[in-house]
């Protein structure tokens, strides 16, 4: 599927935070993405109201802040296609490297992100908290 991706206009945190909301159970808020789209480096890109991914660019490095795809609309290749697409675009912005962190047991994740080239450059442990007051190690990837 050719997913038709467009930049994420400073106006569109609710939309954001809508799908944000369907894909995790801690999302963020309106007022978050507002904050972040804000922000200098920081840029989205969008596939309607399917999924979106947020990315910050400092010096020639790029960071995936987050990646959201509806559940409705997955394994349509919409999450591949951003992250190609937001990997171009922070080229275009001077970046030579794209990192991430991902919790260790998103599978699904990982399996994404390692078929499009991304390697484990690091560990944070205990960086993502659950629910149940335990917490997750992020693999930090690079691009």
């Amino acid at each position: 599927m050719a997913a038709e991706i467009a930049e994420v206009p400073q106006t569109a945190s609710g939309h954001l935070a809508d799908i944000h909301a369907t894909a995790f159970e801690a999302s963020w808020t309106a007022a978050a993405f507002a904050d972040l789209l804000g922000q200098t480096g920081v840029f989205g890109l969008v596939t309607g109201a399917d999924g979106f991914i947020l990315c910050r660019v400092v010096a020639d490095e790029a960071e995936i802040l987050t990646l959201a795809v509806r559940s409705e609309a997955r394994r349509r290749g919409l999450a591949r296609a951003l992250v190609h697409a937001a990997n171009d675009a922070a080229k275009l912005r001077g970046s030579t490297r794209l990192f991430l962190e991902v919790a260790e047991d998103n599978t699904a994740a990982i399996s994404l992100y390692r078929s499009a080239g991304f390697a484990s450059v690091g560990r944070r442990r205990g960086y993502y908290p659950r629910p149940d007051g335990s917490a997750v190690d992020a693999l930090v990837l690079a691009l």
